[in-house]
């Protein structure tokens, strides 16, 4: 996408909204430079009958028009600004709104594969450079144009002949701002990384500092710590150095201008083509243009940063999930809930050389208890997220009650869905919404419901305020069974027909587990459940296993055929005996 394409994108959906206070802010502007002109243009008469006819009848009048100019100038300048930025937050408002709604749809895939830090700063840094483009931009664009526009018109008013001479600054003033801007586009981009990489950095640590701790990490984190941030000071520093190097650019222009200016002057009044009223006034008018002058020259500095910035949040806003429904789905209507794999081929990659899974077939049989047998990677968790759709297939088709979950909406398939994952996810909220997260609109005699078959309730009525207990991020302040348990508790609220369960009974006691267990008979009964299965009990209550070995199937069918016929399974099953 061109810079072209981008500044033109920005407008139609995100600035053209707000184009009435847009023309509003810049009336506004253009009173700044009537009244900013007016200061200039005053001191002519003021030289000219106060100092030099000494007339007494402007006394007043010139110095109360004076404050007049001033106390337009900024009030203007106030109206506009305020205008400007309550444009600019509606415009970060609706980049984040838009960008958060593309990231919440996004694949699994691609939210698996990008750190969560660079998605943050996406969201905060990148669009904060876009909304300055946005507004800031739009503010001095208009306001300095018009402002330097009628302080040339005072000083041509004034004097042509000098007004000649002080316009070779603008394009002067110009080339240097463009060499300024390609330098700065690279700067932006290398600083856009470095603070991505600080804010994935920083959710690391702070995610793992029982880690960092327990292995007594500190110092070298401190180091860590210390490098990232130099980084990021080094490509700030070079931004910093880079946006004052106008200054003295336009220092040295000045001085030489006002140099030659004098001279030229001098010359002028000598010669009776110049009166020095005249002079002084087109001086002032000058000088207060410089202000303008350096303000658009510098401009294309914070445009080079918005458009970096640009690159990165539209691709993101623009990205189409692959996991999407299909034109005319029909919803999913669910008889007893059977699961079917047919020659289903899948891998997370395109360029990776071994598939994930290898022209499996399964069948899961409505309102029975399936169970995945396998070694670590063996394929177990993946087949368990492709009955949601988290991800698409590569080949193949998987059924429920015969009817493609492809040809079915998203929506209505996940909708019949209950997952309870041995890595258990709660918000930093209380025990209440983390259990409705399921049903916004259970009553709270439901959730008690839930929570009393989850014996969730034991520990509830402990805490202080109840279900109303804010648990930390991530249940921080829950023990690991009592997170398991909040998670089965809100399973059982969504009531789905099919439930898929990592079993997260492993490293629990065995009270703790007994609880757990019970809680799943109870979640599971009548439901087609899907388990991966890493218990004993589990396995023994499953009405059908599958040996998952290697991407592949390699035995299937119950317990005791099992034991005679597989021995992968037989010698899963013997090492769970000896734990």
């Amino acid at each position: 996408m061109s810079n072209i394409e981008i500044l033109k994108r920005l407008y139609i959906d995100y600035t053209s909204k707000y184009l009435k206070k847009i023309i509003i802010a810049a009336f506004f502007s253009f009173l700044l430079a009537i009244s900013t002109s007016s200061v200039a243009y005053l001191l002519d008469p003021a030289i000219d009958e106060l100092f030099i006819n000494k007339d007494q009848k402007l006394i007043y009048i010139i110095p109360l028009l004076i404050v007049l100019a001033f106390a337009v100038k900024g009030l203007s300048l106030y109206v506009a600004k305020v205008i400007m930025i309550s444009v600019s937050e509606e415009v970060r408002r609706d980049v984040q709104v838009d960008m958060f709604a593309s990231l919440i749809k996004e694949d699994t895939k691609v939210v698996d594969n990008k750190h969560s830090g660079e998605f943050l700063t996406n969201l905060t840094n990148d669009v904060g450079m876009i909304t300055n483009l946005i507004s800031t931009v739009i503010l001095n664009l208009v306001k300095d144009s018009l402002t330097l526009i009628g302080l040339m018109s005072v000083m041509f008013y004034q004097n042509w002949k000098l007004s000649l001479i002080a316009i070779i600054m603008i394009p002067l003033a110009s080339f240097a701002a463009k060499s300024l801007g390609k330098r700065i586009g690279k700067v932006v981009n290398q600083q856009m990384s470095r603070a991505g990489e600080l804010n994935t950095y920083l959710i690391e640590v702070f995610k793992n500092h029982k880690l960092t701790k327990i292995f007594q990490r500190e110092q070298y984190e401190n180091k860590r710590a210390v490098e990232f941030l130099n980084s990021l000071k080094e490509t700030s520093k070079k931004i910093g150095i880079v946006f004052v190097r106008a200054s003295p650019i336009m220092e040295f222009l000045t001085g030489i201008m006002i140099a030659i200016l004098i001279f030229i002057a001098a010359k002028l009044i000598n010669n009776n083509e110049l009166e020095v009223s005249n002079f002084f006034s087109f001086l002032a008018a000058m000088m207060l243009a410089y202000q303008p002058v350096r303000s658009l020259a510098t401009l294309n500095i914070a445009v080079q940063q918005g458009l970096a910035a640009a690159k990165k949040v539209l691709p993101i806003i623009d990205s189409v999930p692959t996991v999407r429904d299909k034109k005319h789905t029909k919803d999913l209507k669910i008889k007893d809930g059977t699961i079917t794999f047919n020659d289903v081929e899948f891998n997370y990659t395109t360029t990776a050389d071994k598939k994930v899974l290898k022209k499996i077939n399964l069948n899961m049989p409505g309102q029975k208890i399936t169970a995945l047998v396998g070694l670590s990677g063996s394929g177990k968790t993946t087949i368990l997220n492709l009955i949601p759709r988290f991800y698409n297939i590569d080949s193949g088709d998987i059924l429920i009650d015969n009817q493609s979950i492809y040809n079915t909406s998203i929506y209505s398939l996940r909708k019949e869905i209950s997952l309870v994952s041995q890595d258990t996810t709660l918000f930093d909220d209380t025990i209440k919404n983390n259990i409705k997260y399921a049903k916004a609109d259970a009553t709270d005699e439901e959730i008690q419901k839930v929570a009393k078959l989850s014996f969730c309730e034991e520990f509830i009525n402990k805490l202080p305020d109840k279900f109303d207990t804010l648990i930390g991020e991530n249940g921080v302040r829950l023990s690991g069974g009592e997170k398991q348990r909040l998670s089965i508790a809100r399973a059982m609220l969504k009531e789905s027909s099919i439930i898929l369960l990592d079993e997260a009974t492993s490293s629990l006691d065995s009270e703790t587990e007994t609880k757990i267990q019970k809680a799943l008979k109870i979640l599971t009964e009548n439901k087609t459940t899907v388990v991966i299965a890493h218990r004993l009990s589990t396995i023994l209550n499953s009405n059908n296993i599958y040996v998952i070995d290697n991407g592949k199937v390699a035995d299937s069918g119950n317990h005791d055929d099992l034991l005679i016929k597989s021995p992968l399974y037989k010698n899963f099953y013997e090492k769970q005996i000896q734990k």
